[in-house]
C-alpha cells in the first residue's frame, strides 16, 4: 500500500507500508492491506506507520482526516511531530 502523510505547509511522509495505526475519533484504528474505502475524521493522537521494510515510524498529530481507497491511503493532518 502506498501512504502519504500531509499538512498545510509540508509533506510528512510518502512510500510504501504494510500498515498504519490512526487515532479515529471513537478509537484508535488499523489500516491493513485490502482495507474497504473510507473517509474517517482523525482525533488528536499517535499514528504508527509500519514501513513495508519492517521499519516503524510514529508521528504525533493534533487532527485531520483518513482516506483508503484501494492500496492508496492519504493523511490529511492539520499538525504532525517526529
Amino acid at each position: 500500500m502506498n501512504l502519504v502523510v500531509l499538512t498545510p505547509s509540508r509533506q510528512i511522509f510518502e512510500g510504501e507500508i504494510s500498515s498504519v495505526k490512526v487515532p479515529g475519533i471513537s478509537g484508535q484504528f488499523e489500516i491493513l492491506n485490502g482495507h474497504a474505502p473510507i473517509v474517517s475524521a482523525l482525533g488528536e493522537g499517535v499514528i504508527t506507520v509500519k514501513e513495508a521494510t519492517g521499519t516503524s515510524k510514529t508521528y504525533e498529530i493534533s487532527k485531520g482526516f483518513v482516506e483508503v481507497l484501494g492500496r492508496e491511503i492519504a493523511l490529511l493532518v492539520q499538525e504532525a511531530e517526529v
